[in-house]
């Protein structure tokens, strides 16, 4: 449960600090295998930056890069939603350990 708590913290902030957009949708699901899926979408289109390698005494930029560590999945694409982009995680659940 704390990393899904993690993931949507970072993604919305993520969508907060970084795009131009004047509207941000988050959702949150369990897909059909099981999983949980969370969203974030935005509608700014510009592309959603690769995670970096930020100096050490940097105070931010980390956020992806504990996107790529925490989820099982993670991407960008088109949001049909907002005209913008969602970026989207997936998370294994207590479900998949049985």
């Amino acid at each position: 449960m704390d990393d899904a708590v993690l993931l949507v913290s970072e993604l919305a902030t993520n969508a907060v600090v970084h795009t131009a957009g004047t509207r941000m949708l988050c959702g949150v699901a369990l897909s059909p295998d099981g999983r949980l899926r969370i969203e974030v979408h935005d509608d700014h289109d510009a592309p959603c930056a690769a995670p970096g390698s930020p100096d050490p005494d940097d105070e931010s930029g980390r956020g992806l890069l504990i996107v790529r560590a925490l989820a099982d999945a993670w991407g960008v694409q088109p949001s049909p939603t907002t005209g913008g982009k969602v970026v989207w995680a997936t998370l294994g659940t207590a479900a998949d350990d049985h």
